[in-house]
């Protein structure tokens, strides 16, 4: 029956002979088993793993010695990684490098669960970053994780054991990401806490300059970094750190504040000097006149800087007497040197109000010690506005000639119509205001006003020319050419005849006597009649040469009297 069996083995009896041979162990491929080196052949070595067949691996993945032979020999207890119980040739197949990887991936699991780091070295540079060797298993790492800052040159890094962090374990893709960055800012982090621990404010340090920026310089204070930042720098203005410091510059600081929870210093450089603005009443006292130093220009006026670390401004309105609504740089320049005033000073608030304009002459004070009112000036007109005529005078000042002071007899805008821009013209000053920087001119005060005193009174005769003609009436001119009255005489009283009150009988131009028959000053208006004074002299012809019952005709008494007065002419 035995012998049956042994003809007919079945399944379960196959699968007990292969248990019995291979002496209970447990192969499966995928994993790491012992084995014995049983031959070394040329470039493999031949190792039992207890299979049917032994396997080869190739001796470099054992390594070499300093003499560059295998430091694996027969009879050596290797571990290898079985990929396979049997290839075509019937042989294991195994790798001493897998074994390794498995290992080293078993080992980094546990480093990576601890959150420890793990030694490694640069051994390659890859797309993106590097490839690290951690002692049998391959990690990258990427260009941002090198170091803190950007480093150029990775050669003194190449191939020296140093510390990582794993960021990232993936064993089925084979996939480790590890961060040098990560451990330096570790160590930063514990250095700066401890280094922080050894500052005090106040305390006074040297360091070296490292690094400018716009708004500041930092400064290593011997493994940490502060911020000296631009307005630290100096009591005067500074417009770029870079023109007080240079990198590798070695400076001396205080400090002036740390933030216990962000581990911030702040610097400064300024603090060991003394403040200038220090009794800064005393040395600039309100109304005083300093040379100073244009330093900026903005829109709303420059900066003087009076000493250095003291600057005042000078507004855009205290800027100019005359030039108004003008941006400054128009005005100065920066680096120009310039006499101010001083006007306000308020220390608390590190603040100095500087005039430019204070320290010239006003120019209304000038003109009236040179054109006191009542004397007469000459200037060209700059503008004409609906009230008025502006005239330019001395030192780019302006004069105005109300609309009411151009012409004595001329309305206000019949009169303004005569000027134009460009026109030289004379005026009297009537006034001057200094504080309200107005000055007030008279065109037609130069003349004199015809309506004063008794220049024109009632039954007054005067020559008048006649400056229109109209069916109602004629327009007239009379008294002096410099102040010249208007008049109307209406056609009622263009003659006593009846027949000859015909306005066209007159010509522009024509010069005829007139009698004044009112006089109202106060709406300066003079009222003039022919047909009153032809009555006037008829009566005193008759007077002198005869009555109404003397027998004599009128045309006999106007006709002596006329003769009359050709004999005294």
């Amino acid at each position: 029956m035995a012998d049956d069996m042994s003809f007919n083995p079945t399944r379960d009896d196959f699968e007990a002979l292969l248990n019995d041979s291979m002496g209970g162990r447990d192969f499966a491929e995928g994993t790491v088993v012992k084995g014995l080196v049983v031959g070394i052949e040329k470039d493999f070595a031949i190792i039992d793993v207890g299979l049917k067949t032994e396997g080869r691996v190739q001796l470099k993945e054992f390594g070499v010695d300093e003499n560059g032979k295998a430091v694996i020999k027969t009879g050596d207890t290797v571990e290898v990684f079985l990929e396979r119980l049997e290839n075509a040739m019937g042989e294991a197949v195994i790798s001493r490098e897998k074994a390794k990887r498995e290992e080293a991936w078993t080992r980094l699991e546990g480093v990576y669960a601890r959150n420890e780091p793990v030694m490694g070295a640069i051994v390659g540079r890859v797309k993106g970053g590097f490839t690290v060797d951690l002692g049998g298993a391959s990690a990258f790492l990427p260009g941002s994780q090198v170091d803190i800052r950007p480093v150029r040159d990775v050669g003194p890094l190449m191939g020296k054991e140093q510390p990582f962090a794993i960021l990232k374990m993936d064993r089925p893709r084979g996939n480790i990401v590890v961060s040098r960055r990560a451990i330096l800012e570790e160590a930063r982090a514990e250095q700066r806490t401890e280094l922080v621990s050894q500052l005090q404010e106040g305390e006074i340090r040297e360091g070296v300059v490292k690094n400018i920026t716009d708004y500041g310089a930092f400064v290593d204070l011997g493994g940490i970094d502060g911020l000296l930042h631009v307005t630290d720098m100096s009591w005067k203005r500074v417009n770029h750190p870079s023109q007080v410091l240079a990198v590798g510059d070695t400076v001396k600081v205080q400090i002036v504040k740390i933030n216990p929870d962000t581990q911030r210093i702040s610097l400064g450089m300024k603090q060991l000097q003394s403040d200038p603005w220090d009794g800064v009443e005393a040395k600039y006292p309100v109304g005083a006149k300093f040379t100073g130093r244009i330093t900026n220009i903005t829109d709303y006026g420059a900066f003087v800087e009076l000493e250095a670390g003291v600057e005042g401004l000078v507004h855009v309105s205290e800027m100019s007497w005359t030039k108004k609504n003008v941006h400054p740089g128009k005005i100065v320049s920066t680096s120009q040197e310039v006499d101010v005033v001083v006007l306000d000073v308020d220390p608390s608030k590190r603040r100095v109000s500087l005039g430019l304009k204070q320290a010239l002459a006003n120019p209304w004070e000038a003109f009236l010690e040179a054109h006191p009112v009542g004397s007469a000036v000459e200037g060209e007109v700059k503008n004409a506005t609906e009230f008025g005529l502006f005239v330019g005078l001395d030192n780019d000042i302006d004069g105005m000639v109300h609309l009411s002071d151009i012409d004595w007899s001329a309305p206000g805008e019949e009169a303004m119509a005569r000027y134009k821009k460009g026109d030289v013209v004379k005026a009297k000053v009537l006034d001057v205001d200094v504080e309200k920087e107005r000055i007030s001119l008279g065109i037609k005060q130069l003349a004199g006003d015809p309506m004063s005193g008794d220049t024109f009174r009632k039954n007054q005769t005067v020559t008048v020319t006649v400056t229109e003609v109209t069916t109602g009436g004629i327009e007239v001119r009379f008294g002096e050419d410099d102040a010249p009255m208007s008049a109307f005489i209406r056609k009622s009283d263009l003659s006593r005849d009846r027949q000859e009150q015909r306005p066209e009988r007159f010509a522009v131009g024509d010069r005829v006597d007139a009698q004044i028959t009112n006089v109202d000053k106060a709406a300066r208006r003079v009222s003039l009649s022919i047909k009153s004074l032809e009555m006037a002299e008829e009566k005193e012809a008759i007077e002198q040469f005869g009555s109404s019952d003397s027998g004599a005709s009128l045309g006999d008494i106007l006709g002596a009297a006329l003769r009359e007065r050709a004999t005294k002419e």
